[in-house]
């Protein structure tokens, strides 16, 4: 997150991180690191909705859950997109 948000800075003053935004080597790992973050961050949610549940949360309480995991596929499915695209462009 913070490679991230220190490229959407640099942009600002005309410099970047291009290395982790192109198609080459370094790219596809950093992607890999991405995608394996947010597959795990998806059973972190799982997670946190089964111990929700066990524990009794209120009804009201769901919405978080539910809020967490559509972000995580959310994002695990444009970091997915955003790989392939790589890999295709190496071709």
């Amino acid at each position: 997150g913070m490679v991230y948000l220190l490229s959407f800075i640099m942009s600002f003053f005309g410099s970047g991180l291009s290395f982790i935004h192109s198609s080459g080597t370094f790219g596809i790992i950093f992607s890999l690191g991405v995608v394996v973050i947010a597959a795990l961050n998806l059973v972190l949610d799982f997670d946190f909705i089964e111990n929700g549940a066990e524990a009794g949360a209120p009804k009201y309480m769901e919405w978080v859950g539910a809020l967490g995991l559509m972000v995580t596929l959310v994002w695990l499915y444009i970091e997915i997109l955003r790989l392939l695209s790589k890999l295709q462009n190496r071709r």
